[in-house]
């Protein structure tokens, strides 16, 4: 998966999700090589934030992480924030297989479907859809959202699949998510520094490694 050479995108329903969910393999995906792209689905602001300025802040953070993450180009879909359930789920899906179509993916990393936030379970549903079979993308990861994804009841909380070692690249997470001012919180949130490291630690101990991300592989096609 990190030898270099190959296009990765990672999706997110909102601002902010992509590094929570997989920072850690982003950087360490750029730092061997590979392309990395980033896409979020929704314009992250007008439902939970009432100023329609903070739609170009949010997008100015985005573009500060990915820099930060090592990544070539963010890419936005401009959907309705916390409102995709009412989305016709085939604008979900053009948002996504349009970057796709560009950018070309080998791998794919998106929302796990174990979720209580809808945008997410929609952005996972729309993600399946592109890339389907005979859509060119060779592997599909589902990633955790803290603050989301471990608020799942029990019987379908997030089961991972898959542990990414990102000893070397959680500084690099946990200060790219720094660049979202607006989205950090203070310990014992799931979105403050202090926890992302717990969580980080906590899946190293499960993976013989000092830190890592975990994913649940969705589809492989080799």
């Amino acid at each position: 998966m990190f030898n270099g050479g190959q296009t990765v995108l990672v999706v997110g329903a909102h601002p902010d999700d992509e590094v929570l969910g997989a920072g850690g393999a982003i950087a360490k995906h750029a730092d061997a090589g590979d392309e990395v792209h980033t896409l979020i689905v929704t314009e992250g602001t007008t439902a939970q934030y009432d100023d329609k300025s903070l739609i170009e802040q949010k997008r100015a953070d985005a573009r500060a992480c990915a820099d930060a993450l090592g990544v070539r180009k963010t890419h936005f879909g401009d959907l309705p924030d916390m409102r995709l359930d009412d989305v016709a789920h085939t604008e979900v899906n053009n948002v996504i297989e349009e970057v796709c179509a560009e950018v070309k993916p080998d791998i794919v990393y998106t929302h796990s479907r174990r979720e209580v936030n809808r945008d997410h379970v929609a952005v996972h549903d729309s993600t399946l859809v592109s890339t389907r079979p005979g859509s060119g993308v060779e592997m599909v990861l589902a990633y955790e959202t803290p603050s989301s994804t471990e608020y799942a009841p029990e019987t379908t909380g997030f089961e991972p699949t898959l542990f990414v070692d990102i000893a070397h690249y959680l500084d690099t997470k946990v200060q790219a998510f720094g660049c979202y001012d607006t989205e950090v919180r203070e310990f014992p949130h799931p979105r403050s520094a202090k926890a992302l490291r717990a969580l980080a630690r906590k899946h190293g101990t499960a993976s013989d490694s000092e830190a890592a991300e975990a994913f649940d592989v969705l589809r492989m096609y080799a």
